[in-house]
Order: C-alpha cells, then structure tokens, then sequence
C-alpha cells in the first residue's frame, strides 16, 4: 500500500483461555483490508501479556514484551479494539497495554469491536471510551457489537447477518477521516498536551 495510507492496528484485548476474540478481530481485520483505505496490522495482546504492576525499571521480561508491542502502537495512526466484556468492562490485558502506554494513544482515533452475551460487549465500550478521553485519544461514533457473538458466526469465521459488513464500513469511513485528519495535525503541529 501506499506510504499515503493511514495505519490501522487492530487490537485483539482478550487472552482467556478458549477465547473468542480472534474470530472477530481476524473478520474485522478483513473488512479493514476490504476496505482499503488503511494499511492494516493484527495485534494480538495474547501474544505480549504486559504486567498490571506499572515499574518505571521493567524486568527484562517485560522489557521484550514492550520492545515488541511499543512501536507497532506508535506507528498507528488509529486503533479498533476488539474487545469482550468480563463482568460489565473489559479485559485486564487490554488495560495493561493501555496503561504502559501513552503518546502511543495520543491524538489518535479508536473505534471499537465488541461482542459478550446479551450486552453485546457495549459496557466494556462504554468504559474504554472513559478511559482512551485521559490518554488524549478520540473515540468515533459507531462501532461493531455482536450480542450472543458465539452466534453471530457461521464456521468458517464470517457473521450470518451481512449487516455487520455494512457497520463495519461505516466505522471504517469514519476512522479513516479521523487518522488522516489527525496525522495532518501531528505533523504539522506536534501534540504535546
């Protein structure tokens, strides 16, 4: 793609055992890549655990886990998280990677996956936009929620409903304005707040 197109991470928040969350992050990803307006990456926080105790002199364990996960965050021009609810929130593996983080988030768009029982993952939503606002982020509009996701998913790891198709496009239209838009800010004017 070209170096014009925004960059997409899209965030798998989920590291329980038997997990759902690839399934959903893995279609997204899709759609992002359908979608062609942003160079899209999978990240799986799975794959680097970081601790819920913040040390400003990290264990070399650590240390390996940001050294991977840190620039892959700060090369994003906008983030979809896509993320479970666990007892009404989120994920605590996606509150460490937002914690250990900072600049990473800012001045970035972020729009949201969700997908739990009946709530369809909106509260854990509902939350993370609390929390994205402190780390200086902007949050878009719509989103993608899947309510009994388990499902919503026929076997080869596509929704029944096409629907979901069409709101993913529609929060990908308006992540794509926000990264562009914000990049252009970035770098003319360097977000410092």
């Amino acid at each position: 793609m070209s170096e014009e197109h925004p960059r997409l991470a899209v965030l798998v928040g989920s590291a329980r055992e038997g997990r759902f969350g690839p399934t959903v992050a893995n279609w997204f990803a899709d759609q992002a890549r359908q979608h062609n307006s942003m160079e899209t990456e999978l990240i799986d926080l799975a794959e680097t655990p970081l601790p819920v105790t913040l040390t400003s002199h990290p264990d070399p364990g650590v240390t390996e886990m940001l050294d991977r996960l840190s620039p892959r965050l700060e090369s994003a021009d906008a983030f979809v998280v896509v993320t479970p609810e666990y007892n009404h929130s989120f994920p605590a593996v996606l509150k460490s990677a937002i914690d250990w983080h900072y600049t990473q988030w800012r001045a970035k768009p972020v729009g949201f996956v969700s997908y739990g029982g009946m709530s369809g993952g909106l509260r854990a939503v509902e939350q993370l936009r609390l929390v994205f606002a402190e780390m200086h982020a902007v949050t878009v509009r719509d989103g993608v929620s899947f309510h009994m996701a388990w499902e919503k998913f026929d076997q080869d790891g596509s929704p029944v409903d096409p629907t979901s198709n069409a709101a993913a496009k529609t929060m990908l239209d308006q992540l794509t304005w926000w990264a562009r838009a914000l990049r252009t800010a970035r770098t003319h004017h360097p977000y410092t707040t």
